[in-house]
């Protein structure tokens, strides 16, 4: 760990061969499983089960699941669903809150070589159908706790409908006939015995085992691919990059429908022998107790919860844990020189990615701000190519390929595409629509007929190979840990009364990690702008981390020559009532409706105002 004897974290470079020696590490660990190895995340589970048969391995409240009950239990699903007609190859959805029940049940699907499709819990109406259509599913598995956001959904699909009860949140309502009301029972009498692996026998590691929902630049979010083989080399990289073993104890407090908590956190702990504490939602007040009362050694983090602990008021005996490390994304420098002097040494493995990437960046010297380094380039797929923000393209040399940056330029992070039969690494697995997968590949980028995967995410590197995250390219901004798309929430808000035009962008909030939604409207001739209609039309459609954080009303649309909405300006102005000379207003959720801007209602909703870049 590269810690001074104050114990906080150095801006030190350590050299490039010991960075590198740790890389490679990483790299032998990603080529122990090859793509037509017939071993699954299944095999993996019941390999484990009997390995660790009475280690503890999911710990939720004051429950503990053994590896061998966790086991037991999936096979109860198994041996269900293959009486209800799942079989390998098949797509089954689920949407469940994070609880034991969610693990057991993916566990089982997987024995029988289903493909699983997480479903975002906070979705229901048109996004929730899309996510059925675009998987292909054959069923659905409803946690009793969502139950409400599939029955308010209209023109639901024929599917099986099979619901997991949830003690803590019972549904009070009559159950709608689609829904098999005989499920419940035939799972808690069916058998816990070993389910027949003859059933998955043929599935290759290279085979897809789970569709994870990452949001693209437009539309309704894409539902990317994910193997075997790259579910269970997460875990076989991270085990060494962590040192984890079976003593660890690992936290899970983000939504397992994204990608972190259902591949890093579940893999890693799995093939560590490791347990996993298991939070249904993540909450300030209660983390240090948890990391306390479980003995939690490893958390995963995003950059937004770490802010949430660290403007939590200074509570007695902050340090007194035995947390030893978190791996995440999105932690500032300065709320992670925070962190460690507030929260003690703990070794940060920044990183960067994305659920579809096939590449990926962690900083493994604990070099503060950066998302990881490159000592070689010639020892990686990924590249930083040249992109233009003014002109939103790529410069070209004279021979016509994209160029690759210098030290200290802006690019777009992208990776050379590996497509050979005994080569798991590197390879791009793409999504369920064949179109959403070709968008996101270059072609004869560095030389005529090259194939590279295009992150949209730009980065900078300096001298030492330390690389930091920038910026995302395009129409796609991060709040809240969520992906939004300016699309989906433009075609959401589009029938506003009176609206002429909308426009949605992301906008930087001082001390926020991400960027915050802003809407500029432009009302039709006669027509005067509803706050509180936009406000009721954003609850009745849009998630809350969706809905735009600020709004200004435009007396004129900002178009290009070829009439696409203008971005660049309206996000430098952003919400300074200095820049943008429109009216303003701030969603209020207190009040229900979007307010009038001012000092105060930013200060009462712990909002820094904008600042304005100096462009000069």
């Amino acid at each position: 760990m590269n810690l001074p004897s104050s114990g906080l974290p150095t801006s030190a470079v350590v050299p490039r061969e010991q960075t590198q020696a740790i890389l490679d590490r990483r790299g032998a660990a990603a080529g122990q499983i090859k793509p037509a190895d017939h071993y699954t995340l299944a095999d993996r589970l019941e390999q484990q089960a009997a390995r660790f048969a009475e280690r503890p391995f999911l710990i939720y409240g004051k429950q503990s699941l053994s590896y061998a009950e966790v086991d037991a239990r999936a096979n109860q699903i198994a041996h269900t669903f293959y009486a209800k007609g799942l079989r390998a190859g098949d797509v089954c959805a689920m949407v469940m809150e994070n609880r034991p029940a969610f693990f057991c049940t993916w566990f089982g699907l997987v024995k029988l070589g289903v493909v699983v499709a997480f479903i975002n819990t906070q979705v229901n109406g048109r996004p929730l159908l899309h996510a059925l259509e675009t998987t292909g599913a054959k069923a659905l598995v409803i946690g009793e706790e969502c139950l409400g956001n599939v029955l308010a959904t209209e023109g639901l699909p024929t599917l099986a409908y099979w619901l997991v009860g949830d003690e803590e949140n019972p549904w009070a309502g009559d159950l709608p006939g689609f829904i098999d009301r005989q499920f419940a029972s035939r799972l808690d009498s069916a058998p816990r015995s070993a389910f027949p692996r003859d059933i998955r026998a043929a599935v290759e590691a290279q085979a897809t085992t789970l569709l994870i929902f990452t949001s693209g630049t437009t539309g309704l979010p894409k539902a990317a691919r994910y193997s075997h083989m790259r579910w269970m080399s997460s875990g076989d990289v991270m085990e060494v990059t962590l040192a984890a073993t079976c003593d660890d104890v690992f936290y899970c407090c983000l939504p397992l429908y994204h990608g972190a908590a259902a591949t890093s956190v579940t893999s890693t702990a799995l093939r560590a022998g490791a347990s996993i504490v298991v939070r249904r939602k993540f909450s300030v007040s209660e983390f240090w107790r948890d990391v306390v009362r479980h003995n939690i050694s490893v958390f995963q983090y995003i950059g937004e919860i770490c802010r949430y602990l660290l403007n939590r008021p200074e509570q007695p005996g902050e340090r007194d844990h035995n947390l030893r490390c978190m791996l995440g994304a999105g932690l500032t420098p300065e709320s992670w020189q925070r962190w460690i002097e507030r929260f003690g040494p703990v070794q940060v493995f920044e990183g960067w990615g994305a659920t579809e990437a096939n590449t990926a960046l962690i900083n493994v010297d604990n070099y503060v701000g950066s998302c990881g380094r490159v000592p070689d380039w010639e020892r990686t797929n990924l590249r930083l190519i040249r992109f233009d923000v003014e002109n939103d393209c790529h410069p070209r040399d004279e021979n016509g390929f994209y160029q690759v940056c210098e030290v200290g330029e802006l690019g777009e992070a992208m990776a050379f595409i590996v497509n050979h039969p005994e080569i798991g690494g590197g390879r791009f697995e793409g999504y369920t629509s064949a179109d959403a997968t070709e968008s996101k590949i270059r072609r004869n980028v560095l030389h005529a007929g090259d194939a590279w995967w295009s992150s949209g995410d730009l980065l900078r590197q300096d001298a030492d190979g330390y690389c930091y995250f920038v910026d995302r390219i395009g129409d796609t901004y991060r709040w809240k840990s969520e992906n939004v798309s300016t699309q989906e929430v433009a075609d959401a808000l589009g029938d506003l009364p009176g609206l002429e035009l909308i426009n949605i962008y992301g906008v930087q909030v001082p001390g926020h990690e991400g960027r915050a939604g802003m809407a500029a409207v432009l009302m039709q001739a006669g027509q005067v702008f509803d706050p509180a209609a936009l406000y009721a039309l954003s609850e009745a459609r849009l998630p809350r981390y969706a809905a735009p954080l600020f709004v200004r009303v435009s007396a004129a649309a900002d178009l290009t020559s070829t009439f696409k909405l203008r971005k660049v300006d309206l996000q430098r102005q952003g919400y300074c009532p200095a820049a943008c000379h429109d009216p303003l207003y701030i969603r209020d959720e207190q009040s229900g409706t979007y307010q009038p801007y001012s000092q105060a209602l930013l200060q009462r909703l712990e909002l820094a105002p904008f600042v304005v870049a100096d462009h000069g």
